[in-house]
């Protein structure tokens, strides 16, 4: 194989794509660009060598494996996202610009990861949980936030579907268990009818999409209805960050979620689709 790639932010993608739970896919807009300059701790305006940092990792894996070239970039990702890969015996590495100031024990987690994605080794739980207890900061958190609003795209298609509205029922919930109180974000059906992603809150776009498989007369409206409640709450319940943890479905967001009468029910039908 000629060129291998792995990314941290999973499914397979040529032959080795690979992604780190809990963080999107890499996404690129025409504002990303590549960081020509590595930008160190004390001074920003001297070039920061990981160079060793990589290297190490890789005599660490394989040392009985020549050193390849390594080029290593911060790039304007519209995600937090970092890409590795092996091209014609040349190491590229692509770094999101969200970690140019970051410790260089993070980076070396960072460098771990990556690297034992590629060559398909598990890292070490101590490297995963420094790397995540970094950006799940609540400073980070809302930086990632903010270049994900400002870089990436988000396509709405727009509520009104060929045999439901997404205000309407909205409305309807927002009465029902709100008290009319939840603030409504832009509501939009998805793209294509997806079966993996049925439907997600993107805080950073304020928007609730849905996915079009629920948008036929054969669908129960009350198993929609259920979606979207489950949606909504995440506009009241937010992720939290606790430590290397992420929140998403906290107790009380759970607690909430079975108010719904049927649930259940709604459960067991998602599970067959």
């Amino acid at each position: 194989m000629s060129e291998r790639e792995t990314s941290l932010t999973g499914r397979m993608k040529d032959g080795a794509q690979l992604y780190l739970p809990g963080l999107q896919p890499p996404a690129r807009t025409a504002r990303s660009r590549t960081k020509t300059r590595l930008y160190g701790l004390a001074d920003p305006n001297k070039p920061r060598d990981l160079y060793p940092t990589f290297a190490a990792v890789h005599r660490e894996l394989k040392p009985r494996t020549p050193l390849p070239k390594i080029e290593i970039r911060f790039y304007a990702f519209a995600h937090l996202s970092h890409t590795i890969r092996l091209r014609e015996g040349k190491m590229l590495v692509r770094i999101s610009d969200l970690l140019e100031s970051a410790p260089e024990t993070v980076l070396e987690a960072l460098a771990q990861i990556l690297m034992r994605k590629l060559y398909r080794k598990p890292a070490a739980a101590r490297y995963v949980e420094r790397y995540r207890r970094y950006i799940n900061r609540r400073e980070m958190a809302a930086r990632i936030e903010t270049i994900r609003r400002h870089r990436g795209r988000k396509r709405l298609s727009g509520p009104h579907g060929a045999a439901y509205d997404l205000e309407e029922i909205y409305t309807e919930l927002n009465a029902a268990y709100f008290h009319g109180l939840l603030p409504q974000p832009r509501l939009s059906w998805g793209q294509v009818r997806s079966r993996h992603n049925l439907a997600h809150f993107d805080a950073a776009h304020n928007a609730i999409l849905v996915s079009r498989i629920f948008d036929h007369p054969g669908m129960p409206r009350w198993v929609l209805a259920y979606v979207l409640y489950h949606e909504m709450l995440h506009i009241k319940h937010p992720i939290r960050h606790e430590g290397a943890r992420r929140r998403i479905h906290p107790p009380e967001f759970q607690a909430d979620e079975r108010r719904f009468p049927r649930w259940r029910e709604a459960e067991a039908f998602l599970k067959k689709l």
